[in-house]
């Protein structure tokens, strides 16, 4: 996925940083979704996707979360392919 920048071109390292940043964003909206559906399914005391009277909503978020999960393993692929130089440096600056 490349971005392009109308103001300057985005080094690595700021991309990168910025790639952790919205993989931590999405990963505390997995964490509501999962607390959502689990609240639906409690509240229609269904739990089986495969039934008929699953919930609707809860099979909305379910679906929501997946495409979330497969957003971050995209993501974590694109950082994988940072140079190893890149990530050394970047795991000292997250770290503090």
């Amino acid at each position: 996925m490349t971005h392009k920048l109308h103001f300057g071109s985005a080094t690595p390292a700021r991309e990168a940083l910025q790639t952790k940043a919205l993989i931590a964003d999405i990963n505390r909206i997995i964490q509501i979704l999962d607390s959502d559906i689990a609240a639906e399914e409690k509240q229609a005391r269904v739990f089986d996707r495969s039934q008929a009277e699953y919930p609707m909503l809860a099979r909305t978020m379910a679906a929501r979360r997946d495409n979330l999960l497969n957003t971050i393993s995209a993501l974590e692929q694109q950082l994988g392919r940072v140079d190893p130089e890149l990530r050394h440096t970047l795991q000292h600056l997250v770290r503090g």
